[in-house]
Protein backbone atom coordinates (compact mmCIF):
# COMPACT_ATOMS: atom_id res chain seq x y z
CA UNK A 1 0.00 0.00 0.00
CA UNK A 2 1.22 3.59 -0.91
CA UNK A 3 2.11 5.55 2.68
CA UNK A 4 2.39 8.71 0.59
CA UNK A 5 -0.41 10.54 -1.17
CA UNK A 6 0.27 10.61 -5.21
CA UNK A 7 -1.71 13.43 -6.92
CA UNK A 8 -1.22 13.56 -10.91
CA UNK A 9 -0.07 16.28 -12.59
CA UNK A 10 -0.27 16.20 -16.62
CA UNK A 11 -0.28 19.39 -17.83
CA UNK A 12 1.75 22.33 -16.18
CA UNK A 13 3.02 22.99 -12.23
CA UNK A 14 5.20 25.90 -10.70
CA UNK A 15 7.15 25.20 -7.67
CA UNK A 16 8.42 27.57 -4.85
CA UNK A 17 9.98 27.36 -1.40
CA UNK A 18 11.57 29.94 0.98
CA UNK A 19 9.77 33.09 0.18
CA UNK A 20 9.96 34.34 3.45
CA UNK A 21 7.35 37.02 3.15
CA UNK A 22 7.86 39.60 5.67
CA UNK A 23 5.44 42.99 6.47
CA UNK A 24 9.98 44.71 6.89
CA UNK A 25 10.20 43.92 3.36
CA UNK A 26 7.32 45.24 1.27
CA UNK A 27 8.95 44.49 -2.18
CA UNK A 28 9.44 41.05 -1.75
CA UNK A 29 5.33 40.85 -1.01
CA UNK A 30 4.67 42.95 -4.09
CA UNK A 31 7.12 40.68 -6.06
CA UNK A 32 5.66 37.35 -5.02
CA UNK A 33 2.03 38.95 -5.73
CA UNK A 34 3.06 39.65 -9.46
CA UNK A 35 4.52 36.48 -9.63
CA UNK A 36 1.18 34.94 -8.43
CA UNK A 37 -0.76 36.74 -10.79
CA UNK A 38 1.47 36.80 -13.74
CA UNK A 39 2.93 33.39 -13.53
CA UNK A 40 1.11 31.06 -11.35
CA UNK A 41 -1.55 31.79 -12.79
CA UNK A 42 -1.34 30.72 -15.94
CA UNK A 43 -0.40 27.78 -14.38
CA UNK A 44 -2.40 24.23 -13.57
CA UNK A 45 -0.58 23.77 -10.30
CA UNK A 46 1.38 25.46 -7.62
CA UNK A 47 3.00 23.58 -5.03
CA UNK A 48 4.57 25.94 -2.30
CA UNK A 49 7.32 24.18 -0.34
CA UNK A 50 7.39 25.22 3.02
CA UNK A 51 8.82 28.98 4.43
CA UNK A 52 6.13 30.90 2.37
CA UNK A 53 6.69 33.90 5.45
CA UNK A 54 9.51 34.79 7.93
CA UNK A 55 7.17 33.40 10.46
CA UNK A 56 3.47 32.61 11.19
CA UNK A 57 2.23 33.63 14.48
CA UNK A 58 -1.18 32.11 14.18
CA UNK A 59 -4.51 32.27 11.31
CA UNK A 60 -5.94 35.44 13.90
CA UNK A 61 -3.18 37.82 13.49
CA UNK A 62 -4.66 38.47 9.99
CA UNK A 63 -0.86 38.69 8.67
CA UNK A 64 -0.31 39.28 4.94
CA UNK A 65 -3.41 40.59 3.83
CA UNK A 66 -2.98 41.58 0.16
CA UNK A 67 -1.02 38.26 -0.52
CA UNK A 68 -4.39 36.43 0.82
CA UNK A 69 -6.54 38.60 -1.56
CA UNK A 70 -4.42 37.52 -4.37
CA UNK A 71 -4.31 33.91 -3.20
CA UNK A 72 -8.31 34.14 -3.43
CA UNK A 73 -8.24 35.34 -7.08
CA UNK A 74 -6.26 32.36 -8.36
CA UNK A 75 -8.14 29.71 -10.39
CA UNK A 76 -4.40 27.45 -10.08
CA UNK A 77 -4.81 24.56 -8.00
CA UNK A 78 -2.64 25.53 -4.74
CA UNK A 79 -0.66 22.93 -2.61
CA UNK A 80 1.25 23.95 0.60
CA UNK A 81 3.61 21.88 2.46
CA UNK A 82 4.72 23.56 5.92
CA UNK A 83 8.23 25.14 6.91
CA UNK A 84 9.72 25.92 9.41
CA UNK A 85 9.12 29.05 9.62
CA UNK A 86 5.24 28.69 9.00
CA UNK A 87 4.42 25.33 10.19
CA UNK A 88 1.65 27.44 12.59
CA UNK A 89 -0.70 27.91 9.27
CA UNK A 90 -4.08 26.54 10.07
CA UNK A 91 -7.82 26.03 8.45
CA UNK A 92 -8.78 29.42 8.55
CA UNK A 93 -6.02 30.68 6.47
CA UNK A 94 -5.96 27.34 4.13
CA UNK A 95 -9.90 27.67 3.67
CA UNK A 96 -9.67 31.21 3.11
CA UNK A 97 -6.83 31.09 0.29
CA UNK A 98 -8.23 28.00 -1.27
CA UNK A 99 -5.10 26.10 -0.80
CA UNK A 100 -4.72 22.24 -0.07
CA UNK A 101 -2.49 20.84 3.07
CA UNK A 102 0.12 17.93 1.94
CA UNK A 103 1.84 15.69 4.17
CA UNK A 104 5.88 16.88 4.60
CA UNK A 105 6.86 13.64 2.32
CA UNK A 106 3.85 13.59 -0.30
CA UNK A 107 4.20 11.51 -3.97
CA UNK A 108 2.78 13.03 -7.24
CA UNK A 109 3.04 11.95 -11.07
CA UNK A 110 4.34 14.83 -13.02
CA UNK A 111 4.07 13.26 -16.63
CA UNK A 112 5.34 9.74 -16.58
CA UNK A 113 7.51 11.08 -13.28
CA UNK A 114 7.10 9.83 -9.66
CA UNK A 115 8.17 12.79 -7.92
CA UNK A 116 8.82 13.08 -3.95
CA UNK A 117 8.27 16.89 -2.79
CA UNK A 118 9.12 17.96 0.59
CA UNK A 119 10.06 20.93 3.01
CA UNK A 120 13.88 19.70 3.24
CA UNK A 121 14.54 20.67 7.17
CA UNK A 122 13.94 16.82 7.56
CA UNK A 123 17.12 15.60 5.38
CA UNK A 124 19.10 17.61 7.91
CA UNK A 125 19.87 15.34 10.25
CA UNK A 126 23.86 16.08 11.27
CA UNK A 127 22.09 19.48 12.91
CA UNK A 128 21.09 17.35 15.37
CA UNK A 129 20.21 20.44 17.92
CA UNK A 130 17.59 21.56 15.04
CA UNK A 131 15.95 18.44 14.93
CA UNK A 132 15.52 18.01 18.38
CA UNK A 133 13.89 21.55 18.09
CA UNK A 134 11.51 20.90 15.44
CA UNK A 135 10.32 17.68 17.79
CA UNK A 136 9.87 20.15 20.58
CA UNK A 137 7.96 23.27 18.18
CA UNK A 138 5.49 20.61 16.51
CA UNK A 139 4.36 19.24 19.71
CA UNK A 140 0.07 20.02 20.34
CA UNK A 141 1.44 21.22 23.46
CA UNK A 142 4.07 23.45 22.33
CA UNK A 143 1.79 24.79 19.80
CA UNK A 144 -1.08 25.14 22.10
CA UNK A 145 0.94 26.91 24.76
CA UNK A 146 2.25 29.43 21.98
CA UNK A 147 -1.23 30.00 20.16
CA UNK A 148 -2.61 31.02 23.34
CA UNK A 149 -0.38 33.77 24.18
CA UNK A 150 -1.34 37.29 22.48
CA UNK A 151 -0.27 38.31 19.80
CA UNK A 152 2.56 40.69 20.86
CA UNK A 153 4.00 37.72 22.91
CA UNK A 154 4.05 35.51 19.81
CA UNK A 155 5.67 37.85 18.15
CA UNK A 156 8.21 38.15 20.65
CA UNK A 157 8.99 34.96 20.68
CA UNK A 158 9.33 34.46 17.10
CA UNK A 159 11.84 37.30 17.06
CA UNK A 160 13.81 35.90 19.65
CA UNK A 161 13.99 32.58 18.55
CA UNK A 162 15.37 33.89 14.95
CA UNK A 163 18.13 35.74 16.33
CA UNK A 164 19.13 32.20 18.76
CA UNK A 165 18.90 30.72 15.78
CA UNK A 166 21.07 33.25 13.45
CA UNK A 167 23.78 32.99 16.42
CA UNK A 168 23.84 29.39 16.78
CA UNK A 169 24.73 28.87 12.80
CA UNK A 170 27.57 31.24 13.09
CA UNK A 171 28.97 28.31 14.92
CA UNK A 172 27.87 25.40 13.14
CA UNK A 173 30.08 23.99 10.38
CA UNK A 174 28.32 25.04 6.94
CA UNK A 175 27.68 20.83 5.97
CA UNK A 176 25.82 20.32 8.74
CA UNK A 177 23.42 22.49 8.11
CA UNK A 178 23.08 21.03 4.66
CA UNK A 179 21.24 17.71 3.80
CA UNK A 180 22.76 14.17 4.70
CA UNK A 181 23.52 12.44 1.41
CA UNK A 182 22.98 9.01 3.02
CA UNK A 183 19.37 10.08 4.45
CA UNK A 184 18.23 11.29 0.84
CA UNK A 185 19.47 8.40 -0.87
CA UNK A 186 17.77 6.22 1.95
CA UNK A 187 14.77 8.07 1.28
CA UNK A 188 14.32 7.04 -2.52
CA UNK A 189 15.32 3.34 -2.02
CA UNK A 190 12.56 3.91 0.44
CA UNK A 191 10.15 5.23 -1.90
CA UNK A 192 11.08 2.91 -4.48
CA UNK A 193 13.62 5.08 -6.53
CA UNK A 194 11.28 8.31 -7.63
CA UNK A 195 12.62 9.91 -10.70
CA UNK A 196 12.49 13.32 -8.85
CA UNK A 197 12.76 15.00 -5.34
CA UNK A 198 11.84 18.73 -5.19
CA UNK A 199 12.68 20.21 -2.10
CA UNK A 200 14.37 23.97 -0.52
CA UNK A 201 14.82 24.88 3.08
CA UNK A 202 18.83 24.81 2.18
CA UNK A 203 18.98 27.97 0.24
CA UNK A 204 21.35 26.10 -1.74
CA UNK A 205 19.81 25.76 -5.48
CA UNK A 206 21.24 23.07 -7.37
CA UNK A 207 20.15 19.72 -10.05
CA UNK A 208 21.78 16.61 -8.10
CA UNK A 209 22.07 13.50 -10.19
CA UNK A 210 22.09 9.77 -8.35
CA UNK A 211 22.72 6.13 -9.82
CA UNK A 212 20.89 4.10 -7.26
CA UNK A 213 20.97 0.19 -7.87
CA UNK A 214 20.70 0.80 -11.60
CA UNK A 215 17.86 3.76 -11.18
CA UNK A 216 18.54 7.41 -12.11
CA UNK A 217 17.04 9.81 -9.59
CA UNK A 218 17.53 13.65 -9.46
CA UNK A 219 17.22 16.40 -6.52
CA UNK A 220 16.58 19.24 -7.43
CA UNK A 221 16.72 22.48 -4.62
CA UNK A 222 14.58 25.26 -5.11
CA UNK A 223 16.11 28.45 -4.23
CA UNK A 224 15.38 31.39 -1.53
CA UNK A 225 13.57 34.86 -2.62
CA UNK A 226 16.06 36.83 -0.52
CA UNK A 227 17.75 38.62 -3.55
CA UNK A 228 15.65 37.34 -6.54
CA UNK A 229 12.51 35.72 -7.29
CA UNK A 230 12.95 31.68 -8.31
CA UNK A 231 11.09 28.86 -9.13
CA UNK A 232 10.44 25.40 -11.04
CA UNK A 233 8.91 25.13 -14.03
CA UNK A 234 7.07 22.00 -15.15
CA UNK A 235 5.65 21.98 -18.64
CA UNK A 236 5.77 19.83 -21.69
CA UNK A 237 7.22 17.46 -19.56
CA UNK A 238 10.15 19.21 -18.62
CA UNK A 239 11.56 20.49 -15.30
CA UNK A 240 13.39 23.76 -15.66
CA UNK A 241 14.47 26.14 -13.35
CA UNK A 242 13.64 29.95 -13.62
CA UNK A 243 14.00 33.63 -12.17
CA UNK A 244 11.90 36.37 -12.17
Amino acid sequence: MRKYQLIKVDTSALFVSDIHLSEDSPAVIDKFNGFLENHANKHDFLFILGDLFEYWIGDDANQFNSVVKTLQKLKTKIFFIPGNRDFLIGSDFLNNTNIKLLDDLTLIQLGNKETLILHGDTLCIDDKDYQEFRIKVRSDNWKAEFLSQTIENRLNICKDLREKSKEAQKNKNELILDVNEYEVKNLFRKLNYPSLMIHGHTHRPKRHKYSLDNHICERWVLNDWYDSGSYLAWKDNKLNSEVL
